[in-house]
């Protein structure tokens, strides 16, 4: 019986770790920094992470505003279900199995794309690569301007 209380704690521990694993992704704020290839003038952008696998973007280059939309195309990280087991006990009266979810980085980071578009219908194309809060990408304009792009992660406003 102490066996078996143990291997339940064991797997009530898994299990609970795993949840918290899965559930950790919640609402973070990306402040963007870009660059043009051809300047050393930079321009200011933001990015709402809702915990999900888009959110809005807004980027302004030169008093232009550029809105638009992130999605994720490649995890920043993978999640699975592993299991193990053992056996104890004697003849029929045994056995056990725990397992968990687990969640590993993708060594390359995530990989995001954003499409923007400003109120007189230009464009802004972006493509960025990051994990842990901070990353980096580039952007190109209708017009063929590279900007290179700095993201990071900061507090959200305050509400009210």
């Amino acid at each position: 019986m102490r066996k078996l209380a143990m291997i339940a704690a064991a797997l009530e521990y898994l299990l609970l770790a795993g949840a918290v694993a899965t559930t950790g992704g919640c609402a973070t704020n990306y402040q963007l920094t870009l660059m043009p290839r051809d300047s050393g003038r930079t321009y200011q952008g933001h990015a709402e992470g809702t915990g999900g696998n888009e959110g809005p973007i807004s980027i302004t280059i030169e008093g232009k505003t550029y809105n638009g939309t992130w999605v994720s195309v490649v995890p920043e990280r993978s999640t699975g279900w592993v299991w193990g087991g053992g056996y104890y006990g004697y003849g029929r009266w045994g056995g056990a199995g725990v397992g968990g979810t687990i969640s590993m980085d993708n060594p390359q980071g995530g990989e995001t794309k954003a499409l923007l578009t400003a109120a007189d219908g230009a464009g802004l194309r972006c493509d960025f690569r990051g994990s842990w809060g901070s990353g980096g990408g580039m952007c190109r304009d209708d017009r063929g301007r590279e900007y290179d792009v700095q993201l990071r992660s900061v507090a959200p406003p305050p509400k009210g």
